[in-house]
């Protein structure tokens, strides 16, 4: 009996060293330590406990610490991440959002519901739910002066290009319409303090106007950001005939590469230093007085580094303005200096790091257009 689980035990270390199975199959992250006997795939922790809420589909085991009969080994083995991918993922969109391990729960979720559950991606040109070019319903809003969570009613339009919101159910006429190609949307939970809280962000007369909704079902907000990032994908698709697949994909929302909080002074650099939200949306720096303002109350373009954009550690010698955070950085653009300071070393660290990260890349002719919003009211 010893030498039976002996050799179950490195039978299974051999399919769980294969390099298939070497990342999370749901989120990518390395070294999963978790499986399912039931669907074959190799995953993490956290993705663990998301199977273990679909019991009639997956039942997950732990590598490390639970006991593999002959037969789970063997139906591992048979399966595995790479063959059970080539069924769960024959025919997922190009425009679907595949989270990874640094994304939020709701996201991490219906991703692995749509693939397990419902099955959404195994047959070639399933309707899906996002995917008509049309969608309308109900999601709570805040309001953008007293902060109230109310239901509104949004329509999203392939046809029309656009995403409309009406403060009444009967209302004819839109309280904003807004362009697709203007549109960005990225899931703030934290912020926005509920599990489903999705931040919708657009230009107006060249200044960004933040959104914040959610959706009682989980399923229900993913599929309003997945149907977003559809409509925006067949409308660039027009717009760029020339452009690829991955490039237009590449275009659809993103995340923001950092935000929080950090002390700012004025253009005199002589005032004191104010505590602040700021967002990096790709090249614009943005700041708040609050994380759910509408409006932010500046806004920076950061352009490359070959255009005299950078960012350094601390702050210039001799610097007045009174700051209660000491840990600097500055960025410099052709015009000004830009002084800030953290509340933290690791902030300041990943603050250079998130800076340094959009500078060193060249800018797009349509960055080049976009720069002349260049510090506004910062």
């Amino acid at each position: 009996m010893a030498g039976g689980n002996e050799r179950n035990a490195k039978a299974l270390k051999e399919v769980w060293r294969r390099a298939e199975n070497s990342l999370c199959a749901d989120c990518g992250k390395p070294d999963p330590d978790w499986a399912s006997s039931t669907l074959g795939v190799f995953i993490c922790l956290s993705c663990s406990g998301i199977h273990r809420n679909i019991p009639s589909i997956s039942k997950v085991k732990s590598l490390k610490m639970d006991h593999w009969d002959d037969a789970q080994v063997q139906f591992l083995a048979k399966h595995g991440n790479a063959v059970t991918k080539a069924t769960y993922e024959a025919h997922i969109p190009i425009y679907y959002y595949q989270p990874t391990y640094n994304d939020c729960q709701v996201l991490r979720e219906q991703w692995i519901r749509a693939k397990y559950e419902r099955k959404e991606f195994t047959e070639p040109g399933k309707q899906l739910p996002y995917s008509d070019g049309v969608k309308e319903g109900i999601l709570w809003k805040r309001g953008r002066d007293n902060g109230q969570f109310l239901p509104r009613k949004f329509l999203l339009s392939e046809r029309e290009g656009c995403l409309k919101y009406f403060t009444k159910q009967d209302a004819k006429e839109p309280k904003i319409n807004i362009k697709i190609d203007v549109i960005n949307a990225t899931f703030q939970p934290v912020k926005i303090g509920n599990p489903n809280g999705l931040q919708i962000t657009y230009l107006k007369d060249n200044k960004t106007r933040n959104i914040f909704v959610y959706h009682e079902s989980g399923k229900e907000v993913v599929d309003w950001y997945n149907a977003i990032r559809s409509v925006q994908f067949h409308y660039l698709k027009v717009a760029f005939p020339i452009a690829s697949d991955n490039e237009i994909k590449n275009r659809l929302t993103r995340n923001f590469l950092k935000e929080g909080y950090m002390e700012k002074t004025g253009p005199k650099q002589r005032e004191a230093f104010k505590k602040r939200w700021f967002t990096l949306d790709h090249r614009r720096l943005m700041y708040f007085k609050d994380p759910l303002d509408a409006f932010a109350k500046g806004e920076v373009f950061v352009g490359s580094r070959e255009n005299g954009y950078s960012v350094q550690k601390g702050l210039p010698s001799g610097t007045q303005g009174n700051f209660s955070w000491h840990y600097g950085l500055t960025v410099v653009t052709p015009d000004r200096e830009y002084l800030f300071t953290c509340e933290t070393e690791t902030d300041q660290l990943d603050w250079v790091e998130a800076f340094t990260s959009i500078i060193n890349q060249a800018m797009t002719p349509q960055e080049y257009a976009s720069k002349c919003l260049d510090a506004v009211s910062f």
